[in-house]
């Protein structure tokens, strides 16, 4: 609450009014002092005193200058940083996004997006390799459901000139894709026109080698159009798109000839309204098409969903990143090859290493199984046994009584905290200890704290332990595919 009041003053303070106000008082007090006639005894005292109370007044007017300056590219304060390497990573229900909503605290929203998290289980488990024309990954329709997901988005440019889009950033994904101008069933907040790009090269050819790499992909037609068409599942929904080519803006750095789904039609209530940017491992992921340039490595910082005001960031690219980072090796499941496996090897709670089976968390490519890095999921999911072990420790040193709510199951007056252990994940070669701060979530009132982690869904043949975006805020997540490893640090991203 208070940051909120101090960040609505400065946005006050940066209006041109209050500026215009400024230099006008500080003419004035130039001129016309306003305290009475001074004796000459005290004209040297109140000479400096009225040229400090002057020079505050200009110093704030400087203040807004510089906040204007430093805040935003040219007159737009939710831009993308000014290089070409850094982006702005946006939760979706913060101010700089079109998805913004102010009718729900911000535990209810969590809690709203923790739900559509076994939807995601679900379509990570579905992930198995079907490259080429086999069958395309399914996943039951879930109509009904808030039709935006995703948690955070990007801030990117298609065509020429620019058509804005807010895509939502996934790690286990590796197309990307947008609504198209005459989709059924896409929302109309912002479709891609491909008639009004300058830069659009047209569509991929069904026979084209590309087109093979697409998940999904349908033969080439008899008759008709030979353009490269597929179909996908995402979150319980599924489309149609036809792959195609034109230029991608990050930042300040473009992307010719990018290659991206066109979506046609969509079924389902559960789909990213303004599209996705997949950051996957595949062939046609950011990472593989911008190879040259970025050299297989980013890195993003997720801000709190609590910074209604304020956006992390996206690198990309080996210039810029934190060279002092603890690691871990990233393994490639060639059964999954878009997904960031990494090796956990145990889970410690307060001081206690939770006595766990060693085949729940090994990595087996042939099952895969193991644990992933994950932005889309909300709360770090691990399978049943695991899950139970680490919530049945953290109980027996907070003592409860426990409630559940919602997709917490381990809820307890917030007077309990004082008693809560501190959660510990270890990798190879690198122990994670999570503040509390990104393992518990309370509520806006501060009397009830819930543990921010869950049990895969027992209707999900899931086999996976998730590592998901809560765990990940305020860290530098850094993905090197070039030396397959993951690094973790601490970082203010707010």
């Amino acid at each position: 609450m208070m940051k909120d009041m101090i960040i609505d003053n400065i946005i006050v303070l940066r209006s041109p009014y209050f500026l215009f106000v400024l230099v006008l008082l500080s003419l004035f007090l130039l001129k016309h002092p306003i305290l009475p006639a001074p004796s000459k005894r005290q004209q040297l005292t109140m000479g400096v005193n009225q040229t400090m109370s002057t020079s505050i007044v200009l110093m704030a007017a400087l203040v807004y200058v510089h906040l204007s300056s430093s805040t935003a590219t040219g007159n737009d304060a939710c831009a993308s940083e000014g290089n070409d390497t850094d982006m702005s990573v946006i939760p979706i229900y913060g101010n700089c996004s079109p998805f913004k909503t102010y009718s729900s605290s911000w535990e209810n929203t969590i809690m709203n997006m923790a739900a559509k998290d076994p939807l995601r289980v679900q379509y990570l488990s579905s992930l198995v390799k079907t490259r080429g024309r086999k069958r395309a990954p399914t996943a039951p329709i879930a109509s009904g459901q808030a039709f935006n997901i995703g948690n955070y988005v990007l801030r990117l440019n298609l065509g020429t000139p620019p058509q804005l889009f807010f895509m939502v950033l996934d790690t286990s994904t590796d197309e990307a894709w947008v609504p198209c101008t005459g989709c059924t069933g896409c929302p109309s907040t912002a479709t891609y026109s491909p008639q009004a790009s300058t830069t659009y090269a047209g569509s991929v050819p069904c026979f084209a080698p590309r087109c093979g790499q697409v998940r999904g992909a349908l033969p080439c037609p008899s008759t008709g159009s030979n353009a490269c068409t597929f179909n996908q599942s995402y979150a319980g929904s599924t489309f149609s798109a036809t792959l195609v080519q034109d230029s991608l803006k990050l930042a300040t750095d473009s992307l010719p000839s990018y290659a991206f789904g066109c979506v046609n039609s969509v079924s389902g209530g559960s789909f990213p309204a303004q599209g996705l940017l997949g950051l996957g491992r595949g062939p046609l992921s950011l990472l593989s098409q911008s190879w040259s340039r970025y050299s297989g490595v980013f890195s993003y910082c997720l801000p709190s969903f609590k910074s209604y005001y304020f956006s992390g960031s996206l690198k990309l690219g080996p210039t810029g990143q934190p060279r002092r980072i603890r690691t871990t090796p990233l393994l490639r499941n060639p059964r999954r090859p878009s997904l960031y496996y990494v090796n956990l090897t145990g889970v410690t709670v307060g001081r206690v290493r939770v006595p766990l089976q060693t085949e729940l968390l090994a990595f087996d490519p042939n099952r895969g199984s193991g644990t992933i890095i994950d932005s889309g999921t909300v709360i770090t999911r691990f399978v049943e046994p695991v899950y139970n072990a680490i919530r049945d420790e953290f109980r027996n040193q907070v003592k409860g009584p426990f409630v559940s709510i919602g997709a917490f199951d381990t809820c307890f007056v917030k007077s309990y905290e004082k008693l809560a252990p501190l959660i510990k994940f270890r990798f190879t070669g690198l122990d994670l200890t999570l503040p509390y701060e990104n393992s518990l979530i309370h509520s806006s009132n501060g009397f009830v704290a819930c543990l921010a982690m869950a049990a895969a869904p027992n209707n999900v043949n899931s086999v996976l332990n998730v590592i998901a975006n809560y765990q990940q805020q305020n860290l530098r997540i850094l993905f090197d595919t070039v030396n397959n490893k993951v690094g973790i640090a601490r970082e203010l991203c707010n």
